[in-house]
């Protein structure tokens, strides 16, 4: 039985690769196979064709923010002149402490998810760095209490037929077929 095309140019079987990996970026093409019921080379080459058009942009360790020592964290909300976004979104990727950039639409133009090590190395980044960029005009900072463990990595696009546990740590690396 041919697989069916999905949106986004994704069969099945890639969706189901997709959501494995988004659970455990470490799993080995053995075990992908085994869990997928297709052979280690279909699933090594769907796998690096999933690579090449960019649906995989890689594998991430999933970092415990406050371990890490980011205690502090806040969604700042930006107002900018609409003929700077580019520039400001391009200086805004090089400082240390944006965790995420989103243009967006309605009272705002971005929201952005930062990170510090404390009160005032948060104060530093939004008041002198971000608000200190040309075409900012103005900010509005929504401090972060609490962020709730996550249940597990976002689902696709298609529920996943089995949910499992997320592992505690992520390879920065491509699954391998040593088993690893």
């Amino acid at each position: 039985m041919a697989a069916r095309q999905v949106a986004g140019g994704l069969d099945d079987v890639d969706r189901r690769i997709v959501d494995e990996l988004r659970q455990d970026g470490r799993m080995s093409m053995r075990s992908l196979a085994e869990k997928l019921h297709i052979s280690r080379a279909n699933a090594y080459a769907r796998v690096q064709r999933l690579e090449a058009d960019g649906v995989i942009r890689g594998y991430r360790a999933d970092i415990d923010p406050v371990l890490a020592g980011l205690g502090t964290s806040a969604y700042v909300t930006v107002n900018l002149k609409q003929a700077e976004w580019r520039s400001v979104r391009e200086e805004l990727r090089t400082l240390r402490g944006v965790d995420h950039i989103g243009l967006v639409g309605g009272e705002f133009d971005l929201v952005l998810l930062v990170r510090a090590r404390d009160n005032a190395d948060l104060r530093h980044l939004i008041l002198d760095q971000i608000q200190g960029m040309k075409g900012i005009l103005n900010t509005h900072t929504l401090l972060v209490f609490e962020e709730p463990i996550p249940a597990g990595p976002v689902p696709s696009a298609a529920p996943s037929a089995s949910p499992t546990t997320p592992p505690a740590e992520r390879r920065t690396q491509r699954p391998t077929d040593d088993g690893r």
